[in-house]
């Protein structure tokens, strides 16, 4: 059994990231990094949060798998 709220929390981090890099691509502007900083260790515990979510995001795959079926 999975936990709704694991899932939407993971799925909003992820956004998060994905609209972090959207700004990178379109317009050179790294949000984390203005907020706390380039190289701070909370930005890089925001950076891996969101590549566990996007790991944990994989799982999803197995999940619409089986609604199918």
């Amino acid at each position: 059994m999975r936990s709704k709220a694991m899932d939407y929390t993971a799925l909003t981090i992820a956004i998060i990231g994905a609209v972090n890099w959207g700004l990178i691509g379109f317009f050179n502007f790294n949000l984390v990094a203005a907020l706390f900083g380039s190289t701070s260790w909370l930005s890089r515990i925001i950076y891996a949060l969101v590549g566990l979510c996007g790991l944990y995001l994989i799982s999803f795959y197995m999940k619409t798998d089986s609604l199918e079926a």
